[in-house]
């Protein structure tokens, strides 16, 4: 059976069970926020092996699934059947089988209360975040909670705003007792943490910038910087570091662009995050400034084949992007100089993955490059998916799990069987 792939190469290895308990993917691109797994990519010579399981998501949503205890996490937008209304759900699927334990309803909006969407967006893009035994789940305009593992709803919180452009993206992130998310709709421009026990808000934080489309969809990213827990937001026009435990402003760096998709990475004492549109920067930003830092902590602007959606990923040796036409670039992270620009196939959104020295990227129609950690551009292995893709893979364990538009596949380690 080949399922629609490229030809299996089976490689005979004494099976190495893997421990359910040991998968975790908590967040948005994994734990840490920036891409990186433990362990290897599944791959059987110069292809992905056949998928572990292959199970039919309900409804329509672009979030990433998150990995614990177990259980694989999605959000869905599922449309009732006289299309009148929508049920914004979570559910959660066996890690080991595929098959759906649960599914909850955590909010109900009438059709015309859900934003008009952007072609390459859903109702539910942003993508859920784990800490411990809770799952907090968010919506956008349309909504925030929290449920414990088996599904009960803890809390739920009403949208913060009410006029968002093309849908709602970017998902929260933890720090502490704080969950945190990005607000840049047309009524409202601020970031916002929630106080995790309750969902009752704990600060809210204004833009520090008046941009002319001020919508975008970042996800924020949390870091150690001057001995403080802080949190990195790009927005439209500007990029601040705010203190986690109280929303205050550390810093902030003025740009132009809007509509700002990907989340920040951070390492070697600079923070890189692209401006997206309408002409893609990417920019690195010295950490440990104070104020308005727009004169004085931009270290490097690189032009040419910026990301307009998919995240950056900083490596030990390097760091890499991939434009939304498929030019991938390995920088230098000091200077933002090019050792190569290669074009890989298809259009991209998903941010790429990174285990054991290799990167994994996900396009758009469905197909998997791997590609070297290297200075020389090397391709190691391809596969498809046989369906469209936008939502960001999870890897742990040697484990795969993508979201495609109408199924979610588990990719095993050749060692680990079917």
């Amino acid at each position: 059976m080949n399922h629609g792939y490229l030809p299996v190469i089976l490689i005979m290895m004494a099976a190495a069970p893997i421990c359910a308990a040991e998968l975790e993917w908590p967040q948005f691109r994994g734990p840490g926020g920036q891409g990186h797994a433990d362990g290897t990519l599944p791959l059987a010579g110069a292809t992905l092996p056949a998928p572990a399981w292959k199970v039919s998501i309900p409804g329509k949503g672009w979030s990433s699934p998150v990995v614990s205890s177990g259980k694989v996490f999605l959000t869905s937008a599922i449309p009732a059947a006289d299309a009148k209304s929508l049920s914004l759900a979570v559910m959660a699927n066996d890690l080991g089988n595929g098959k759906q334990l649960w599914k909850v309803e955590v909010f109900r909006r009438e059709t015309g209360e859900a934003p008009k969407i952007h072609a390459k967006n859903s109702n539910a893009s942003p993508t859920p975040i784990i800490d411990g035994n809770r799952l907090y789940v968010h919506f956008g305009h349309m909504g925030t909670a929290a449920l414990d593992l088996n599904g009960k709803v803890l809390w739920q919180t009403p949208g913060l705003y009410s006029k968002p452009v093309h849908g709602n993206g970017g998902s929260p992130a933890l720090a502490g007792d704080r969950l945190i998310f990005c607000c840049d709709a047309t009524d409202v421009q601020e970031v916002v943490g929630l106080d995790t026990a309750t969902g009752k808000v704990a600060w809210r934080t204004p833009r520090a910038a008046s941009p002319n489309r001020p919508f975008s969809f970042c996800t924020p990213l949390v870091i150690q910087e001057g001995g403080q827990t802080a949190v990195i937001c790009p927005g439209s026009d500007v990029v601040q570091a705010l203190d986690a435990a109280t929303g205050k402003e550390i810093w902030r760096l003025k740009y132009s662009g809007y509509s700002v998709i990907p989340r920040p990475v951070a390492g070697g004492g600079l923070v890189y995050l692209s401006t997206s549109y309408d002409k893609a920067s990417l920019l690195a930003v010295k950490l440990g400034g104070a104020g308005d830092v727009s004169g004085s902590h931009l270290a490097w602007k690189l032009d040419k084949n910026a990301p307009h959606t998919p995240s950056p990923l900083l490596t030990k040796s390097a760091l890499y992007v991939v434009s939304d036409g498929g030019i991938m670039s390995r920088l230098d992270p000091a200077t933002g100089v090019p050792a190569w620009q290669e074009r890989l196939p298809g259009h991209y959104s998903a941010s790429p993955v990174e285990a054991g020295g290799l990167i994994l990227l996900t396009s758009e129609e469905g197909d998997i490059n791997v590609v070297r950690d290297d200075a020389k551009f090397t391709k190691v292995a391809s596969g498809k998916l046989g369906e469209r893709s936008l939502a960001s893979p999870a890897l742990a364990g040697g484990v795969l799990l993508v979201r495609g538009e109408e199924h979610l596949f588990r990719f095993n380690p050749p060692s680990a069987g079917r």
